[in-house]
């Protein structure tokens, strides 16, 4: 079972538009409101995909109870924390050429004690779990070592960590130790103060991350495809999307297929590839279900090192 925690969850309105314009009226050629959360998406990508997965997910005002009531008609398996403050919301443009334009709240502060609670209610139900994924933006005042300290105490009870986050909160993360990372291109930048230009950069920057502590490293690469650096060996891998819909998410469903296939070597990159393409096809934040998701899509083999990246 893959148990997954979003500190900052979120209600995802997605907007498709035909273009973008600023300071002119925009006319919407279809919305939808989907959860959001990167652990929470992890959780449906994987619900979606009959893998078994159970969210952690604090709830706080109005939208919170709106975040609660769509998890809970998808049938997600769920334990619900309620908070005092409001659950963000968020608000997502899609062109069609599949520019994505994001306007992101900061969520809501947790205080010591709620942290705690959340703390106790991610332990009580890990000791049925395989992998805990720690992902995410922190809320405002959270500290930036709480998915350290996860990671440390589940280390002793063979419990593996994904952690998917960026800034501090991955600095400090690497020192604990996670069995995975997934940063993408500019979250890989900015925690080695690395320029990535071409894969062999990803690369270089990848063993960075696993000698500060990561024992993998997925590096999510957009458009360009993926890394994977671990110690078994590197491989790149790619999936052609020829209508993208909504990039929103499709990190997420990249790092559920990467753990429903096992979270190790070669074939967890086939299928996070191919879930993740599978997301890009579609509206909004919507997780791919098995009729969704093709694999012959997918290339894999050695990186290329002067392969450009653009994320």
């Amino acid at each position: 079972m893959i148990l997954t925690l979003t500190l900052n969850p979120s209600l995802d309105r997605t907007i498709e538009i035909a273009s973008l314009v600023r300071a002119a009226v925009t006319r919407a050629a279809a919305a939808r409101l989907d959860p959001g959360g990167k652990g929470v998406n992890v959780s449906r990508a994987l619900l979606a995909n009959a893998v078994a997965s159970r969210a952690v997910v604090p709830f706080g005002g109005d939208e919170g109870r709106q975040l609660v009531r769509l998890l809970a008609l998808e049938g997600l398996d769920m334990v619900t924390v309620p908070v005092a403050g409001t659950t963000r919301s968020n608000v997502t443009l899609a062109e069609p050429d599949g520019t994505i334009t994001k306007i992101n709240e900061p969520g809501t502060a947790l205080s010591p004690a709620e942290l705690d609670t959340i703390a106790d209610a991610v332990l009580a139900a890990a000791h049925e779990a395989d992998w805990v994924v720690a992902s995410g933006s922190l809320p405002p005042e959270v500290p930036a070592d709480v998915y350290a300290r996860l990671c440390r105490r589940f280390a002793g009870a063979g419990i593996h960590v994904a952690v998917d986050t960026s800034g501090p909160a991955l600095a400090c993360a690497l020192a604990a130790g996670p069995a995975l990372v997934k940063p993408n291109l500019d979250e890989l930048a900015a925690a080695t103060g690395m320029p990535i230009r071409r894969v062999g950069d990803v690369v270089e920057a990848a063993g960075k991350l696993r000698a500060a502590g990561a024992r993998a490293v997925l590096a999510s690469l957009g458009g360009d495809g993926a890394v994977l650096v671990e110690e078994d060996g590197i491989w790149y891998g790619e999936a052609a999307v020829t209508e993208p819909r909504s990039a929103v998410g499709a990190g997420d469903a990249m790092l559920a297929g990467f753990l429903a296939a096992g979270g190790r070597g070669r074939d967890a990159l086939l299928e996070a590839l191919a879930w993740g393409a599978a997301a890009v096809r579609l509206p909004g934040s919507r997780m791919p279900g098995p009729a969704d998701i093709s694999r012959d899509a997918v290339r894999i083999g050695p990186p290329d090192p002067s392969r450009p990246v653009h994320g």
